[in-house]
């Protein structure tokens, strides 16, 4: 009874979840979550056969059909897919067509050879199905590690946008995919335990929690998303390495924004990022950035957070603030959350918030 509640439970929410961000009725992340939807549809349709048992009383096994079987093997590479929609701007799947279906085609080879021939493939199937499910699970992670870089050169709040929650799944997925098919070699004409089904309904919940609270991680506007993607291209060509401006340029322009800084204390927005600053200053986001990492030998993120971490400490050391929350100090501060604030804080200080407060206290 527990293993059928289990099984009826990870359908149901994988298919609600997918529905949800295939429509995506809040227009976030459209792409990400339209292939994020996708995967999810093809995970639901290995608990089918399960499903199907308990409703109609008839056993079925939809990955028996080749057809089906060889779109399962793509439930990865969908991952991976919406990994890079999530991570970078303007994104087109079809620049990787040729790697994503390298496998995909080995397999349905098998697959066929299989099916032609009498002997057992399965232990080749299977550890194409492993291969594959490690290889774009690996390189998923690597393009948010990437990504959670990039962001710091045009975002000063990157808490809501690091996709950490894509991480957790992953490691994950990668104990899943060891269990499940360590499982299918040694069991595989066996069923699941009730564990497993445990651990993948949490996953399921996880995944729900956090795909529906994901903010846009770029700019809506097609103009700004471009200037990101060239901001990102430039980062890994090592832009402050190359020339764009005249020393004697930077020199004023740091000299212009070191003035805005502590006129107009521009950092107390929290969703400050490159491009706004640059309008501010009227140059390009280009030559604002090579700004920062040549002349402060920082980036985005670094540069605005250490006025907001300055800006901390100077409340948190007035007596007038004692009323005020370590919350209150954060917002006002500019940061979006007490959680960036703490991380952000303890990393530029090495103390906390609460420490450094109660050692000025004592002072």
């Amino acid at each position: 009874m527990l293993m059928q509640l289990l099984e009826i439970l990870i359908f149901s929410f994988l298919l609600l979840l997918s529905f949800i961000l295939i429509s995506n009725p809040m227009r976030v992340n459209v792409k990400a979550n339209r292939w994020f939807g996708g995967l999810l549809l093809l995970w639901a349709s290995y608990w089918f056969d399960e499903v199907y048992l308990l409703i109609a009383q008839t056993d079925i096994q939809i990955s028996n059909y080749l057809v089906v079987a060889w779109i399962q093997f793509f439930t990865p590479i969908l991952f991976f897919i919406s990994v890079c929609h999530f991570t970078v701007p303007a994104y087109n799947f079809r620049n990787d067509i040729v790697r994503l279906l390298i496998l995909p085609v080995a397999y349905l080879t098998v697959i066929i050879i299989d099916r032609m021939i009498s002997t057992d493939l399965l232990a080749l199937r299977l550890a194409l199905v492993l291969i594959n499910a490690l290889t774009f699970t690996v390189l998923s992670l690597l393009r948010i590690r990437k990504h959670q870089k990039n962001i710091q050169q045009f975002a000063s709040s990157t808490h809501e946008i690091n996709l950490n929650w894509l991480e957790y799944i992953i490691v994950a997925m990668i104990v899943l995919i060891v269990g499940i098919g360590i499982f299918n070699i040694a069991f595989f004409e066996l069923p699941l335990n009730a564990l497993m089904n445990v651990v993948v309904l949490l996953v399921v919940l996880f995944i729900t929690f956090n795909a529906l609270k994901q903010k846009n991680i770029f700019p809506q506007n097609a103009t700004e998303v471009k200037i990101v993607a060239d901001i990102n291209r430039e980062e890994i060509k090592e832009e402050s390495k190359r020339q764009i401006l005249p020393d004697q340029k930077v020199s004023e322009i740091k000299m212009r924004l070191d003035e805005l800084m502590k006129n107009e204390a521009p950092y107390l927005d929290s969703e400050l990022n490159l491009i706004k600053l640059a309008q501010l200053l009227d140059i390009t986001s280009h030559q604002l950035s090579y700004v920062i990492n040549k002349g402060y030998n920082e980036n985005f993120f670094q540069f605005i957070n250490r006025y907001r971490v300055e800006k901390a400490k100077d409340m948190l050391a007035d007596s007038k603030n004692e009323k005020l929350s370590i919350l209150g100090v954060a917002f006002e501060s500019g940061f979006s959350s007490k959680t960036s604030f703490n991380t952000t804080f303890k990393k530029m200080t090495n103390q906390t918030p609460s420490e450094f407060k109660k050692k000025c206290s004592t002072l």
